[in-house]
């Protein structure tokens, strides 16, 4: 029976945004490893990074960012002590949502893959609603 395990075929410098995080040992569980529930938080901080940098707002005072969809492919431990590196790309812009690609690294191992959608929407209303024009200018920047 062949494996399932997918197989990727980037490397890190095709990635446009890099970020690292801290491993804390509260992040650990009982078989001594990261809990996969941390994988989804060190994406995250790569993307707020960009969907809420105060230097390039990307959003205004009547709307923020939803996540909407996520998927991760776990594929190596983390380990405690030690850091993170998380690169990030945007695979499409939609007219409300974007699509982000990220991987996460540790000492060199790819660790995990994951695809994420996220949708800028009304804080009123809870509604999508478009990205603003200098979020489109700036998200094609990173764009894969």
């Amino acid at each position: 029976m062949k494996s399932q395990k997918p197989t990727y075929t980037f490397s890190k410098t095709d990635f446009k945004h890099h970020t690292y995080d801290k491993v804390r040992y509260g992040d650990t569980d009982k078989q001594g490893h990261v809990n996969n529930a941390m994988f989804a938080r060190f994406l995250e901080s790569s993307r707020t990074e960009i969907l809420y940098d105060p230097n390039k707002p990307l959003h205004n005072e009547e709307t923020s960012f939803v996540i909407a969809n996520m998927s991760i492919d776990f594929l190596a431990e983390i380990h405690w002590p030690g850091q993170v590196d998380i690169y990030t790309n945007v695979l499409k812009i939609g007219n409300s949502s974007i699509t982000f690609e990220q991987v996460i690294y540790q000492h060199d191992v790819l660790c995990g893959y994951s695809t994420c959608v996220i949708v800028h929407v009304s804080n009123d209303t809870k509604k999508s609603t478009p990205l603003l024009p200098i979020a489109v200018d700036y998200l094609q920047s990173i764009k894969k």
